[in-house]
């Protein structure tokens, strides 16, 4: 996803929903709020040919919790559900609703600094039973019932069997040269072993991800995308998976509000 659309007036409603939703975002935790995004466009359109390809990984939000039940009720009358059980969501859009701030963080950081190789789409989601996704693809709420059947567990092959297939098409068609980020766990085996199981040397990871918990991780990520500053990557062969718990995050002056809102509601294939 490009998110030059939202300088443009007639970009699609629920990107423009997300950008803003990202600047929200970008306020919350106490960052300037990047004029209409434009930092994304300069990253993307100064990328040197040389540069190494970067295509990410994200994990997905939890359909166990209050606002996923909110949304897959089937009378719910909440906007975003009444688009789920008609033509669907944006996976992003929905994941990021589900999630909250870790999800947003992950989306708007790999939507900033993805760099695949051309013609493959350089973001996709990673689901229970449905492979891996791009956030751009619309949902309903069968089709979201179908992708998070499955157990996010290397055992269950319903999650690891479309995940390492997926995975197969995208070195098919991006070869060894490509870095494979991870933006999830890398603590615990379930996206890890199927994901070495195909990618091997490639699979890589953020190093400050380790011993940080997933708001700080959110925050991080969101920090990055203001700064336009990437994150260190590591091989996840031979890497330290476990760590101390960082510092946290050196408090930003927040900006004074004129309407403050506690909350915050809530992107081609291969």
């Amino acid at each position: 996803m490009s998110l030059k659309v939202c300088q443009s007036a007639p970009a699609p409603d629920h990107v423009r929903l997300f950008c803003d939703k990202i600047k929200k975002d970008c306020a919350t935790v106490g960052l300037a709020s990047p004029p209409d995004m434009v930092f994304t466009v300069e990253k993307r359109e100064n990328l040197s040919m040389s540069e190494v390809h970067r295509i990410f990984l994200l994990s997905p939000a939890s359909v166990a919790g209050t606002r996923a039940a909110l949304l897959m009720g089937t009378s719910s009358e909440l906007e975003m559900a009444r688009r789920l059980r008609g033509h669907g969501v944006p996976l992003g859009e929905l994941f990021s609703f589900i999630s909250g701030l870790y999800f947003r963080g992950k989306l708007a950081y790999a939507s900033a600094f993805s760099n695949a190789p051309e013609g493959v789409q350089g973001v996709f989601v990673i689901t229970a039973s449905g492979g891996l996704v791009p956030p751009d693809n619309a949902i309903t709420l069968d089709r979201l019932r179908q992708v998070t059947a499955g157990n996010l567990d290397s055992a269950d092959m319903r999650y690891r069997a479309p995940l390492e297939r997926d995975a197969q098409l995208i070195v098919d068609r991006v070869g060894a040269s490509s870095q494979i980020i991870l933006l999830g766990s890398i603590a615990t085996p379930k996206y890890v072993d199927p994901l070495l199981n195909v990618f091997g040397a490639q699979l890589m990871f953020p190093a400050e991800f380790v011993g940080r918990g997933d708001m700080s991780r959110g925050g991080l990520m969101l920090r990055c995308v203001e700064s336009g500053e990437q994150l260190t990557y590591l091989s996840v062969i031979g890497a330290a998976r476990h760590g101390p718990k960082p510092p946290k995050l050196k408090p930003l002056p927040r900006k004074t509000l004129a309407s403050s809102s506690r909350h915050a509601p809530i992107e081609a294939l291969l």
